[in-house]
């Protein structure tokens, strides 16, 4: 048996073990004359030096400590010492206690039925108890046992009941998530119901006036204003139809800041990995809806994060190509990268769904001579170049 260092041992244990050894030396300076010594009897002293440090690591080893108290008990009397002392009486009934409250009840009712065995039938005194002993000590004994074991009884319900509030936590914190997911949908669905039909028939109102204002002739300053504001309308329209999906999005996801213009920092970041990436522009980059360059963003860094995880040391080719109606990804790599599972968030399904809310689509898959493939095509509304959009 391996004991635990002092300072391990709990303040409780420790109280009662340096009692139980000031009473035990207090009793060989006091009591010992009683029982014929002529003085101090000092072998008391060293017994309840024994008996309190076995009750300091009754909890660590129990079995141990109370088949080791028995044996002390017998030594005790092999001294020649007929009775009990009070300090060594105490020490039994907190064993006994012990055995009830850390042990089940199969095998710590066995061990406290041998322990009243053994000191009724006087194996441990070498004499023949009395019946009227033989009662008191079966019933000290086992009510110390029985104490210990409505302990545990008790410490057992709590602890179940405990296991029972933290599931009951969860269950509440799950609900309310629920609740916030539906009424984040409810609110999606209510702003792109509500207010996109009124920015819809906003941006018609200005297309139409600006399109009358260049026929009559007018003033091209007031054609410029109102294509911004026809501009203006028509990306607060697209914004507000990917509020549904947004929203549904997690909370850390919800507000992403990143944008397409972006990937090059996002290529710096997997330098390490071993992947030798490239990126080719194709076209002349157009100034894109926030909600699309955002969602963009998020196809290649899934993309490009899968063919960290599952492609090696491979070459990787990032093409990103500006159409006069639509904007094409492409994201392939020549390792052994499987895609199934994607990265950490939504994976395939995730880009998939990225892509379905602009109206666009997404493929992927294996190539022909080794690798993986991934390739978005995303509608543009009124792409406008960047350097327009800049100035």
């Amino acid at each position: 048996m391996r004991l635990s260092p002092l300072r391990a041992v709990p303040r409780v244990d420790l109280l009662i073990g340096l009692a139980i050894i000031g009473l035990g030396t207090l009793e060989a300076f006091t009591v010992a004359p009683a029982y014929g010594e002529p003085g101090p009897e000092l072998w008391w002293v060293a017994q309840a030096l024994v008996t309190g440090a076995l009750v300091w690591y009754r909890r660590t080893a129990p079995v141990a400590v109370f088949i080791l108290m028995i044996l002390a008990q017998y030594a005790w009397h092999r001294q020649g010492n007929p009775g009990c002392p009070v300090w060594q009486l105490a020490a039994l009934l907190i064993v006994f206690h012990t055995i009830g409250a850390h042990l089940p009840v199969k095998p710590g009712g066995a061990w406290a039925l041998v322990g009243i065995l053994v000191f009724d039938s006087g194996a441990v005194d070498h004499r023949f108890l009395p019946f009227d002993e033989v009662i008191f000590l079966t019933v000290i004994f086992g009510s110390a046992y029985v104490t210990g074991l409505a302990l545990r009884v008790y410490l057992l319900r709590v602890h179940r009941m405990a296991e029972r509030a933290a599931r009951l936590e969860m269950e509440r914190e799950r609900r309310a998530a629920e609740a916030i997911a539906a009424e984040r949908n409810r609110i999606a669905r209510e702003l792109h119901d509500v207010v996109a039909h009124s920015v819809s028939m906003m941006v018609m109102q200005a297309g139409l006036l600006r399109r009358k204002t260049g026929a009559l002739g007018g003033p091209s300053q007031e054609a410029e204003i109102l294509a911004g504001i026809e501009r203006a309308g028509r990306d607060a329209v697209e914004e507000l139809r990917i509020m549904l999906g947004a929203l549904r999005m997690p909370q850390d996801e919800a507000l992403p800041q990143p944008r397409l213009d972006m990937v090059p920092n996002l290529i710096s970041t997997v330098g390490a990995s071993g992947l030798r990436v490239t990126l080719e522009t194709e076209g002349e980059p157009v100034h894109l809806a926030p909600g699309l360059d955002v969602s963009a963003y998020r196809i290649v860094q899934e993309a490009l994060t899968n063919a960290v995880k599952y492609a090696g040391e491979a070459d990787v080719r990032i093409r990103i190509a500006y159409r006069r109606d639509h904007l094409e990804l492409e994201i392939a790599d020549n390792g052994g990268g499987a895609g199934p599972a994607l990265s950490t968030g939504n994976g395939l399904n995730g880009m998939r769904e990225r892509a379905a809310l602009f109206g666009g689509s997404l493929e992927s898959g294996p190539l022909p001579e080794g690798g993986f493939r991934v390739r978005a095509t995303l509608p543009i509304s009124q792409g406008v170049p960047m350097s327009e959009a800049t100035s």
